[in-house]
């Protein structure tokens, strides 16, 4: 996929658009999806790494990416947690940014509005559909083949990986998770080629964000809200 400087977590928020309606659907959790990319590419990147199921960072490492970089900060400024709870820990505030870096870049475009006519609010348009139809394309590309596994960026291994994990069912069915699970073991191991020890990291984050969306799902059907 070649999206120019558009880091995982933004494409993951792209994702999860049906172009059709023009909103997102299907993805309760995305804040969860949205910050395991952000983890997975910077762990790609060599800026992460896990020392004994702890999230360690590079100090002082930066990107130049707004919403990968804020992520860095917020790891170094915590105290130290294991990949789920990174995964959850302020997912929000991580879409948040990768939203306000959509729209900087003209990808996503925002309308205030009014609840109620009375209360102010900002409502989000995707701006260039086009491209969110390609990258629906190439994902489920990736997801359910020809292309052989080993000829898949790492890259776009994760954010396959991480939206099947996250359940985004606007893109990838329960059927499809179902139908295409070896691959996705198979991607799982792909998104770790850039370094040796990477894909177990990876199998790690894959586990916390599919454990963090099971828990946020219980907590619903419960009635006490989630994440």
């Amino acid at each position: 996929m070649s999206y120019g400087s558009l880091s995982l977590p933004t494409r993951i928020y792209l994702l999860a658009w049906d172009t059709g309606r023009s909103r997102i659907i299907g993805a309760p959790d995305l804040h969860y999806a949205v910050r395991a990319c952000a983890l997975a590419e910077l762990a790609q990147r060599g800026l992460l790494s896990d020392a004994g199921g702890i999230v360690t960072p590079v100090f002082g490492a930066r990107t130049g990416d707004a919403t990968l970089d804020s992520v860095l900060e917020l790891i170094e400024e915590s105290r130290p947690r294991r990949w789920r709870g990174w995964i959850t820990h302020k997912a929000r505030h991580t879409l948040d940014r990768a939203r306000d870096q959509l729209v900087a870049e003209g990808y996503l475009r925002t309308e205030r509005t009014r609840v109620f006519r009375i209360f102010p609010s900002r409502r989000y348009e995707l701006e260039r559909t086009g491209y969110v139809e390609v990258l629906h394309a190439e994902a489920l590309a990736v997801l359910r083949g020809p292309v052989p596994v080993s000829e898949v960026p790492a890259g776009d291994a994760a954010l396959v990986v991480c939206a099947a994990a996250g359940k985004l069912r606007g893109i990838i069915s329960g059927k499809d998770r179902r139908q295409h699970k070896d691959r996705l073991d198979e991607l799982t191991e792909r998104s770790g080629a850039p370094a040796p020890g990477l894909p177990e990291l990876m199998w790690g984050l894959r586990k916390a964000l599919a454990s963090a969306v099971t828990a946020a799902e219980a907590a619903r059907s419960s009635g006490s809200g989630g994440g």
